[in-house]
């Protein structure tokens, strides 16, 4: 079997496809060093857990351990392939780190206890506050990497059984966005599109999404059509230069903060030059007469203009994309994360609809998730919408979920809009919440504007639960840490952003006494005594079966259908929902008919005003889209509340690397990722690092109005006026994961942020904040230890490129020894 350093080559061995063809079968694995396969005891199903696109593979186990994956070749989402984070991350659940028993704080220190006396601690405090002050003392905060059985319970509990309206996930700070431009565009959350539309499309236009790094299986399958006979053409939108910004034909650095002039222009030309399809428009839209006037403002001259871009390339990316027969495009954090997060990633879904491009194989559109089971946050409910995509302000949804549920409809809090996770920390400063459940996730690192959210949930007042698998910075502040089992220790599934669910089987017992993070939430739900209306248990499963089995029913006629599928189905590889009576196999694209989730009563949401965020009314919506159409919704533009200029002359963005995951918790104990990008870094276009007298490997401090953060300059293609830090770093490498507070300068990213979020979403904007980068000190010790492999690799010689030596060598096969059909052969459309 052929090795290949995976440190060194992301995203692999090219295997060439054309056109409608099948993507080649390469099988990916990595065992532990002296393991071959024929020594593996068992493997067992699973599927990723480092990012969102949900590659499925084979967990190794040795001795009752862990000992490397291997890629599924029948599987739908990956045809074998695995990325870095897949290959090595399975190691992280080794480390001698791991939390292994409960702690309560006592005297200011966190010490050692038995379960019973932790979660009567975490209990008792919840009754207490519940007797005091009701549900609104109580807020969830929860993750985008648990199950989707874990989600639903823990949705339960909170809405169904506590009666509070303060859940959210981190996937407010990554995914949110998807969901209120699909929620704006379709009435309904629920991606369009299909990861096979890249095997179709002659166009693929990527808007702020660094697929490269953040879905580098997905990119191995751009790559190899680039590589084939007919390829398509690439439009990037990233002020950064990406490995996807150098295979484009197009590539639009544009100003930060000008996502929505640039999408006006770009409908501008294509409006204007009549690469629309009318006949689509009038049957299946409402609202184009508004965007045809709004766009008319922004010819190319103007918005080029206003997002320092040339002319011409915007001209000719309007071009590529209004002349395209099949065109895809993807939306990640380039847009999600920047001024008018919203409104920009509607305009997207508007090129689709004015083009009459959805439904078709090549023809979608993927509003990108970030972690491996968002998608699941959202159609459970964890993330404080309803569950099964209901609408929270139409009462009929409301009772039919209590129905599900059997609960007074009282009961579910629907009497505004679920709280988000940044206006939660402003009641917790304010000292109303009073009780925060955190759950595999690291808000001291991952939020903005750091030192805030520290001084925060640093609150004697504030009672602060953390359920995590390491002693995180979030974890080190709290008054209970529960520890959880992680992937492989138990069972559940998760559902990838093109909708395609796997199952992940236990391979493995957990360390020490920690416990699945399901049967954490059953324990809690029982201490509480929480009943239906009945009076009997108000959690009926025991098991992760069981709970998937609930949420068949919960998700039953609703557009996330996931009735149709079983544990044994999902054992035989991936399948995307809605699964039901109608489409045993799945479903791969939606809206192929033209027809849409979105009449009045059935829609999940009735919409906003994209700049106040003011929600529409049922009548409002009603005089709308009284049909159920498609909604193209015209975008005003308006400048960022903080602005480059002055003292803080630069555009301050955050990022990934392909070699992390959020904030390292995992990948940080991984040695080959470790080694590959082991410390933060600042990057620097050529021309501004000459006019600041700036080098290589300099150590400079990148500072905001609300802090500062010093790391070495790399200098690479990055757009002028524009400052990068990667998000992932926080306080590993010091004693008690906190920040000392004698130091001027941290090493977080979000210690810059602004406190700052989208009317609509409420996604926090992390690439937004003006900033000044001075020198601390001349590079002495060499290059910046930033990875050469992708966008931050460097503009100038001399840097010894990123490798992971003999370590890091991984297979590539061809066909997968016993390997099946290819899983998720589905029929070509229909509605959500």
């Amino acid at each position: 079997m052929p090795q290949v350093d995976r440190i060194a080559e992301p995203w692999g061995t090219r295997t060439p496809y054309g056109p409608g063809d099948t993507w080649p079968v390469r099988v990916d694995s990595f065992l532990e060093q002296g393991l071959a396969e024929h020594d593996v005891d068992r493997w067992v199903p699973s599927a990723t857990i480092l990012h969102s696109n949900g590659d499925a593979l084979d967990i190794a186990v040795k001795d009752g351990r862990i000992a490397g994956v291997r890629g599924r070749a029948g599987d739908r989402v990956n045809r074998g392939r695995l990325g870095p984070k897949d290959l090595y991350g399975w190691q992280a659940g080794q480390s001698p780190d791991r939390l292994r028993r409960p702690l309560i704080r006592e005297h200011g220190r966190l010490v050692e206890t038995d379960w019973d006396t932790a979660m009567d601690r975490v209990a008792g405090r919840a009754r207490e506050l519940l007797a005091e002050q009701g549900p609104s003392a109580i807020g969830f905060y929860t993750t985008g990497q648990l199950f989707l059985e874990e989600y639903y319970t823990l949705a339960l509990i909170a809405h169904g059984g506590i009666g509070t309206n303060h859940v959210d996930g981190n996937t407010r700070l990554c995914t949110a966005t998807a969901a209120a431009a699909l929620k704006e565009s379709f009435g309904c959350d629920g991606q369009p599109g299909s990861y096979t539309d890249v095997d179709h499309a002659d166009v693929i236009a990527l808007y702020g999404h660094n697929m490269a790094e953040t879905q580098s299986v997905l990119w191995s399958r751009v790559l190899d059509r680039l590589a084939g006979p007919n390829p398509p053409r690439l439009v990037c939108v990233d002020p950064r230069e990406t490995a996807v910004a150098r295979a484009a034909a197009v590539h639009l650095a544009n100003r930060p903060g000008t996502n929505v002039p640039l999408m006006n222009g770009l409908l501008h030309e294509i409006i204007a030059n009549g690469w629309i399809d009318e006949r689509y428009i009038r049957e299946h839209t409402v609202g184009f007469g508004e965007l045809r006037e709004r766009v008319r403002d922004f010819p190319a001259e103007e918005a080029a203009r206003l997002c320092d871009v040339p002319v011409d390339d915007l001209r000719e990316a309007a071009r590529i994309i209004g002349t395209a027969d099949r065109l895809l495009s993807t939306v990640l954090q380039g847009f999600y994360q920047s001024h008018q997060a919203t409104a920009a990633a509607v305009q997207v879904n508007n090129i689709h609809l004015v083009r009459g491009m959805l439904g078709r194989p090549g023809c979608g559109v993927l509003q990108m998730n970030g972690q491996p089971s968002a998608q699941n946050t959202r159609e459970c409910g964890a993330d404080g919408d309803l569950p099964g995509f209901r609408n929270w302000s139409n009462d009929d949804h409301v009772r039919d979920l209590a129905r599900v549920w059997n609960v007074d409809p009282l009961v579910i809090p629907h009497y505004a809009p679920p709280t988000h996770v940044m206006q939660m920390l402003r009641y917790a400063e304010e000292g109303s919440l009073r009780f925060l459940y955190v759950t595999g996730t690291n808000p001291a690192v991952s939020l903005p504007e750091l030192a805030r959210v520290r001084s925060i949930l640093e609150q004697e007042r504030l009672f602060l639960v953390v359920q995590d698998i390491f002693p995180s910075e979030t974890a080190l502040m709290a008054d209970v840490v529960l520890p959880a089992a992680t992937w492989g220790e138990k069972t559940g599934t998760l559902t990838n952003a093109d909708r395609t669910v796997h199952l992940s089987d236990k391979a493995v017992d957990p360390p020490g006494e920690a416990r699945p993070d399901l049967d954490i939430l059953l324990d809690l739900a029982r201490r509480l005594e929480l009943t239906d209306k009945d009076g009997a248990p108000l959690v009926k499963w025991h098991d992760a079966e069981g709970a998937f089995e609930a949420w068949k029913e919960c998700s039953r006629g609703r557009p996330c259908d996931y009735s149709g599928l079983t544990y044994e189905l999902l054992r035989g590889g991936g399948v995307q929902w809605p699964c039901d009576a109608r489409n045993p196999d799945g479903t791969e694209r939606l809206y192929a008919d033209g027809r849409f989730r979105s009449a009045p009563g059935d829609c999940e949401d009735f919409g906003h005003d994209l700049v106040t965020g003011a929600p529409l009314s049922d009548t409002e919506y009603r005089a709308l889209n009284p049909g159920g159409r498609a909604i193209i919704k015209a975008a005003e533009y308006l400048p960022a509340h903080e602005e480059a200029g002055g003292e803080h002359p630069f555009w301050l963005i955050t990022g990934r690397t392909v070699y992390h995951f959020h904030t390292r918790t995992k990948t940080a104990r991984v040695p080959q990722l470790q080694r590959a990008a082991p410390e933060p870094w600042v990057e620097l276009s050529p021309a501004d690092a000459r006019r600041l007298g700036l080098a290589e490997g300099d150590l400079v401090e990148v500072a905001t109005s609300r802090g500062a953060v010093r790391a070495r300059l790399r200098v690479t293609g990055m757009r002028d006026g524009v400052v990068f830090l990667p998000f992932h770093y926080g306080y590993w490498d010091r004693p008690g994961g906190h920040r000392p507070e004698d130091e001027r300068s941290g090493r977080a990213a979000n210690e810059l942020t602004t406190t700052d979020w989208d009317p609509v979403s409420k996604q926090p904007l992390f690439k937004t904040a003006a900033a000044r980068v001075t020198l601390v000190e001349r590079g002495a010790g060499g290059p910046s230890a930033a990875p050469t492999t992708a966008a931050a690799r460097p503009a100038g010689t001399g840097v010894p490129a990123t490798t992971g030596g003999p370590q890091a060598l991984a297979g590539e096969s061809g066909q997968e020894p016993g390997a099946g059909r290819v899983s998720g052969r589905v029929r070509e459309g229909g509605a959500a």
